[in-house]
């Protein structure tokens, strides 16, 4: 019945029948489906905010649809992992430490794997387990992004309190709770889980409905592929066991017959005890006495109900379990290499993949793509890079891909720790592949999508254009400034296009491996540039992968430039990033490379001042043909350069040749009297001709060009104030002539070009400098000026634009005085002062105007003088911030003198609203006199007190690092001086006209200094290189050391220790524990052998007449003696049977058989309860079969151990026993009686031809392996079998092939075949241990080789050419032997004798 009451019922199930049914009530016919009514969030009444899932589904629910409800709906990630726990539904006791190694071992798998939990989800035994472990973990994790998936898939009918998770439009949230006193027979949901699945059949109080779907929906998942980081594998699923019962020993026999590992939890009781006490048993001592006194030990309740037949049944399970021991981890906590239960899990998962492939060989590579999904470096060191198997590098190269994509340094690490080469792996297709599968969260990502999507508008493409590396290189170049080269350059058009990026990702396939065979068609690629490690240390930069970053430039050559190059990225970057953690993150890295590149520059410049300051001008081709010290520049890199050794260097590029040494009042007197300078009171850093070095030092150049301006300035004043006359005088026309050479220069300054750049780049940088636009904007305004005052009727006008042109070119003096120390940064300071007081402008504008309307408004009366208007509202308003308050704005002082009444002097104000007869004012006082005091309140405090605040910030932000700014900002001066012409204006228009003529007339290149940028010679810039590297590797070494000895360091390792201490103390107290237990249980045993021995000797001397049986002392019970003596006799009981035809699930049947232990298998062993099914299938696909029926006058008439009509019942083992009408199987009992599936009782003969060659390899030899030769088989294998198997099959009456192998034969070769069958060696001939065998039917073979040695041989030639594989149920490949090859039934033992005979490798 259902169990729900009546009135829960519908009208039409409680309407009288017109009949009494005696029908069973069946939940298929029995219940209606109907829309869900309980679905949406839950909350869990007083027990905190945590909200979680839930749906109410039908039991019958596909899983598919399941899976798409968690993935889409509730937006579930797709899990690298599914760990199903099972046990004890319970509350049961588990030893404290134990526990806690549980929960945490638990939470840490799922939590590092990204695994889904799945359990029973109710409040008790092991779900409440995993709950609080998963509630332990979220108490001490505040990332968000770090919870757990625990799933929870309940029975509804069992669910106490439900009734509050009903309704129809979904609950968001239901309120739940729990009421543990009041449950009775049912059980609460836990509220630690995040989401639930209730299945519902329509029963009440029935436990276990929700088994089979979640059956289904753990093998469902399981078969689904999970897509990340460039690996593609299916989902792995592991069962976690913990005590239990009957029905916990039904789901690990159910999931290792369905290849799922499972780890069981020893010391938890119960079954997962019964189980990790038999494990390291041999099966056959896995006995039904064992177990039932295991029983009897772990199950002290309930052991009474225990009957004959379920410890039969327990003993055959457990059996078959042990049989795949690679599917079976047993966890022990006070063991030394087992702490922690996620270990034992992942090895769990890593040891049943190793079993074997589909090619039967140890799956290395794939246990490595396992690893790699759930990062678990710690896993692929201990587990997968071991001395079993030796990694070659090009091997590492795919899961090196994964690793990347995925961003997995810890990886990385391992695989360069084990051989790979990254100048060997970037090649051009790994680099491409690697931008085509950058994160699409990234900014780099939205970058590269637009510069394709605008190629293809400029180009007018239908379809999307493929990403190249010299579109990377464009978005590299907007980053690190067009002051550098590309990176990649363009192809031209005829090279070969190469990947698209419409290919978002690129799969590991765990069948074929698709990335693998990218990289192997990528080998002997050259490598995208001369630095593959910058490719990929760029790759990860621009995806602000630190720890990427860091493993890359470790590794990388030109060190200095990359890592002000990565700097220089990152801070672009974050100016574009519109989400604030990331950009700050960017910022950063940013500046922790710009501390890496200082690092390595200061052990150079330690070591060796002037090879560092090549490094500090060397032309990087790496890095877009510049300089470190360019770098730097652009990336506003103010501490690297404010190092002294930076500074050093400048301070010398702005003396020259002059020694740095020199005073500057020395360089003063010199320059007023040059003559000086042949004396000793200049020194010279080289002996040049002194003239010329001391007018080309820029120190010398600026000091001239100083003196000229104040000249030009002097004069400009002059003239302005005293001598400007309407004809202009011959001071005004030097002014023209020294202004001209100004512009000269100016000109000179836009065109000048030794970077190459263009004009319009060069146009760019120059009009992109402040300074630049105020000379403009001076010279602009000056030929305004000039062509107004020679007009004489613009004569006035032109002297005032001159006039406040002037100012401009006294403003010009600032950029002059920033190479002061002292005046350079107080510079700084006002013009960032400058940007505050727009912004304070802005806010000021808002008060003054809303004052100035408002009391313009409330005083005068239709005012139309704009001038006036102008003055009342703005002037007057912002003078009285400064106390100029206005007399008219109260009563007390008007005076009527001051003012027009009707506005019509221009030069007075318009009167006030007053009295027509007294012109006393009439406007409201007070309202003027508050609005004044509101106006002057905002303004004058907090507007002003606000602009003071920020310019102390300013200030104070500028003074914090007032030396770095001025180290930095001098540069940009010595920069210019460096490259000017020696002559100051205006004398510099001969040095412009010697530049003209040697570079347009004469067509000369324009020569350079090499101060700022030089290009070495290859030899000596790989000289160069190596040292930089060798003192990264110091520096790297003295970081390393650093840390180590920081306070922090020192804390966590010192408590990393004490951890240890107590772990190993609480360990070694567990093994002392259990030790002292296994030598009781030796002493014991010992005790109990003893007896027995002195029992045989007692008894062998009475037997001789020694003394009597009366006076023989009695060494020990005849109980415990004889349950010795059985145990002896249950050791020696074994014997080989077989064990597929006892699988309690019959093939293709819904049929269980009787469970048959190993020891009841003979036919001589009394099995008092055997009682097993009949049934025997029937066959419509065969045309001659025995009958169906077991009836004794029916099977009376088959002739058994001889040739039955045209059937053959003879056994090739020997003459088998037939009872009651029925033979008997000659290996022993199946649990199965009748004929199965098979055709006929008794022997049903089948042929096996072997047809087998020697592998080769490439160059045509025979491949070896340990010495010895490999095989490789002709395989098949049936669309609805997990197995591969040997050709042939059984054979129909008078038939000479099987009809399976007729099928992949073609017809015309059939009667040559048999030929060929007739020449092989007849391997085997006897009994197949098929799981289709039963009592009274079986399977028996012949197996015949057909060896080729030669790949050339006719006959072999003829096999491959008619054998047809194009039937879809059935495929055909050569397998290579192997002993892990996932053979069907005992062709495994077959194809030993076969490789026997031939001695090859297995």
């Amino acid at each position: 019945m259902c169990g729900y009451p009546k009135e829960q019922h519908m009208d039409i199930a409680t309407r009288p029948q017109p009949f009494q049914s005696k029908e069973t009530w069946d939940h298929r016919d029995h219940i209606k489906e109907m829309p869900t009514d309980a679905f949406g969030d839950i909350s869990f009444t007083g027990l905190g905010p945590r909200v979680g899932k839930y749906v109410r589904v039908s039991s019958d629910t596909p899983s598919s649809v399941l899976y798409q409800l968690m993935t889409e709906q509730w937006g579930l990630e797709v899990p690298n992992l599914l760990i199903s726990v099972t046990g004890g539904a319970k509350n049961f006791r588990m030893k404290m430490r134990l526990k806690n190694i549980f929960r945490r071992g638990l939470v840490k798998a799922a939590q590092t794997t990204g695994a889904w939990i799945i359990t029973g989800g109710s409040h008790a035994g092991v779900m409440k387990q995993v709950g609080e472990a998963v509630r332990d973990f979220c108490m001490g994790n505040a990332n968000k992004n770090n919870k757990i998936v625990t799933i929870g898939i309940a029975t509804w009918g069992i669910v106490h309190n439900r009734n509050s998770l009903i309704s129809t439009t979904g609950a968001f949230p239901a309120e739940y709770q729990i009421d543990e006193e009041n449950q009775g027979s049912l059980s609460c949901l836990d509220n630690n889980h995040s989401h639930f699945i209730l299945v519902d059949d329509g029963t009440n109080g029935k436990y276990g409905v929700e088994i089979l779907l979640r059956a289904k929906l753990e093998k469902f998942i399981s078969e689904q592929t999970k897509e990340k980081g460039g690996v593609a594998i299916k989902i792995p699923i592991v069962c976690v066991v913990l005590e239990g019962g009957p029905g916990t020993l039904d789901t690990i026999y159910n999931a290792i017959n369905n290849s799922t590992p499972c780890v069981i939890v020893e010391g938890s009781g119960r079954v997962a005890d019964v189980i990790a006490q038999v494990a390291q048993l041999p099966i056959s001592k896995i006995t039904i006495s064992l177990v039932q006194e295991k029983l009897r030990a772990l199950f002290p309740d309930t052991f009474d109900t225990f009957t004959e037949h379920m410890i039969v049944e327990w003993t055959k399970k457990i059996q078959d379990i042990m049989r795949n021991s690679q599917l079976l981890t047993i966890f022990q906590a006070d063991k030394d290499d087992q702490h922690d239960i996620d270990v034992a899990i992942l090895q769990a998962l890593l040891k049943a993949s190793l079993s074997h492939d589909q090619q039967g060989h140890e799956n290395w590579d794939h246990q490595l793509k396992l690893a790699v999904a759930w990062n678990r470096v710690d896993i692929a060191r201990s587990e997968i890079f071991t001395d079993d198997h030796q990694w070659k590098p090009s091997d590492l190269h795919p899961v090196m891909t994964a690793a990347l994509i995925g961003n997995k340094p810890a990886f990385v690490k391992l695989f360069l720790e084990h051989g790979v080469r990254l100048e060997e792996y970037a090649t051009q297709e790994t680099i491409l592949n690697l931008y085509n599968n950058t994160d699409p969260s990234c900014l780099f990502h939205s970058k590269l999508a637009k510069i394709i999507e605008d190629e293809r508008f400029r180009c007018g493409l239908l379809k999307t254009s493929k990403l190249r590396l010299h579109h990377v290189s464009q978005v590299l170049r907007e980053l690190l400034g067009d002051f550098t080269k590309h990176l990649y350059p363009k192809p031209k058009s005829t090279e070969r296009p190469r990947l698209s990026i419409a290919v978002p990702h690129i799969k590991i396939n765990v069948q074929k491996v698709t990335l693998r065979s990218f990289h192997k068609r990528s080998q002997g690629k050259l490598s995208c540039s001369m630095d593959p490690i910058r490719d990929l240390l760029i790759w990860a930069v621009v995806q602000n992968r630190k720890e990427l970053c860091e493993i890359f430039w470790s590794q990388c050559h030109d060190c200095t430039a990359a890592a002000l190059g990565c700097s220089k990225i990152l801070k672009e970057l974050s100016k574009e990033e519109e989400d604030t953690d990331t950009s700050e993150d960017m910022l950063a890295l940013a500046e922790e490379y710009e501390q890496k590149a200082i690092g390595v520059f200061t052990e150079s410049y330690r070591k060796d001042e002037e090879r560092a300051l090549k490094l500090l001008i060397r032309v990087s081709e790496a890095w877009g043909q510049t300089t470190c010290l360019q770098l730097a520049l652009e990336a506003k890199d103010m501490k690297f350069v404010s190092h002294g050794g930076v500074q050093a260097f400048l301070t010398r590029v702005w003396f020259g040749e002059l020694s740095v040494d020199n005073e500057l009042w020395r360089v003063i007197v010199c320059m007023l009297f040059f003559p000086l300078i042949y004396t000793r009171l200049l020194t010279f850093r080289t002996m040049i001709e002194r003239f010329e070095a001391f007018f080309m030092a820029p120190v010398v150049i600026f000091h001239l060009n100083i003196l000229a301006y104040f000249g030009f300035l002097l004069l400009f004043a002059y003239v302005l104030m005293i001598d400007f006359q309407p004809s202009p005088s011959w001071r005004e026309h030097v002014i023209y002539f020294w202004l001209f050479s100004l512009v000269c220069e100016e000109i000179r300054q836009l065109i000048y070009d030794p970077d190459r750049f263009g004009l319009l780049k060069q146009a760019s940088l120059y009009i992109n400098d402040f300074w630049n636009k105020l000379d403009v904007c001076a010279i602009l305004i000056f030929i305004g000026g000039l062509i107004c005052r020679l007009i004489p009727a613009t004569f006035y006008p032109g002297r005032i634009i001159l006039s406040l042109d002037f100012v401009i070119f006294c403003l010009r003096l600032m950029h002059i005085f920033t190479i002061s120390k002292t005046l350079g940064p107080k510079i700084i300071i006002v013009k960032r002062m400058m940007k505050d007081v727009f912004f304070f402008l802005f806010l000021l504008a808002v008060w003054v105007v809303s004052f100035g309307v408002a009391k313009q408004a409330i005083l005068i009366h239709n005012e139309i003088r704009v001038d006036w208007i102008f003055r009342g509202v703005v002037y007057h308003s912002y003078m009285t911030l400064f106390g100029q308050i206005p007399s008219y704005i109260d009563g007390v002082n008007f005076n009527i003198e001051q003012c027009t009444l009707n506005g019509t002097d221009p030069n007075k104000q318009k009167c006030p609203e007053s009295n027509k007869e007294n012109h006393q004012p009439v406007f409201p006082q007070w309202l003027t006199v508050l609005l004044l005091c509101l106006y002057l309140l905002f303004t004058n405090i907090l507007l002003l007190n606000l602009l003071i605040a920020m310019f102390n910030y300013t200030f104070q932000q500028v003074q914090e690092h007032t030396d770095q700014i001025w180290k930095f900002q001098r540069h940009y001066l010595i920069e210019e001086y460096h490259g000017r012409p020696p002559a100051p204006p205006p004398f510099i228009l001969f040095n412009h006209l010697h530049l003209f003529i040697k570079n347009v007339i004469l067509h000369e290149p324009a020569g350079r200094q090499k101060q700022l940028k030089e290009k070495l010679e290859k030899n000596e810039e790989a000289a160069l290189l190596s040292w930089e590297t060798y003192l990264k590797e110091n520096y790297l070494q003295h970081l390393q050391k650093q840390m180590k000895q920081s306070t922090e360091h020192k804390i966590r390792d010192t408590s990393e220790k004490v951890n240890t201490v107590v772990d190993m103390l609480e360990l070694d107290q567990v093994k002392r524990n259990g030790s002292m237990e296994n030598r009781l249980i030796f002493l014991e045993e010992q005790a109990l052998r003893s007896a027995k021995a002195l029992n045989w000797i007692v008894n062998t001397l009475l037997d001789n007449g020694f003394g009597s049986k009366e006076s023989a002392p009695v060494i020990v019970s005849s109980k415990i003696l004889g349950d010795i003596e059985l145990k002896d006799k249950d050791e020696t009981l074994f014997s080989p049977c077989h064990v597929n035809a006892r699988n309690i699930h019959y093939p293709d049947s819904n049929v269980i058989r009787f469970p048959v232990p190993d020891e009841k298998v003979p036919w001589e062993v009394e099995f008092s309860i055997y009682n097993p099914p009949f049934y025997t299938a029937v066959r419509k696909d065969k045309p001659f079969h025995d009958p169906y029926t077991d009836s004794l006058e029916t099977l009376m008439k088959i002739n058994y151990n001889t040739l039955d009509g045209a059937v053959n019942r003879q056994s090739y083992c020997s003459p088998y026993v037939v009872q009651d009408g029925l033979p008997l199987n000659p290996i022993g009992r199946t649990g199965l009686k009748g004929r199965g599936s098979l055709c006929w009782f008794g022997p049903n003969h089948a042929l096996h031809p072997i047809i087998s060659q020697w592998k080769r390899n490439k160059d045509g030899s025979i491949s070896r392996k340990k010495s010895r030769r490999v095989l490789e088989i002709l395989a098949i294998k049936h669309i609805s079998s997990e197995h591969w198997a040997l050709l042939g099959g059984t054979l129909e009456p008078g038939e000479i092939l099987p009809r399976k192998l007729k099928r992949i034969l073609k017809y015309r070769f059939q009667e040559t075949f048999k030929e060929l069958m007739n020449k092989g060696s007849e391997v085997y001939k006897g009994y197949v241990d098929d799981p289709r065998n039963t009592d009274n039917a079986w399977i028996e073979t012949t197996a015949v080789s057909l060896h080729f040695d030669r790949e050339d041989d006719p006959a072999l030639l003829e096999v491959k050419q008619n054998i047809q594989s194009n039937d879809q149920e059935l495929s055909v490949r050569w397998q290579v032997v192997d002993q892990k090859i996932p053979l069907y039934a005992n062709h495994k033992d077959i194809l030993q004798k076969v490789v026997d005979c031939y001695n090859a490798y297995y």
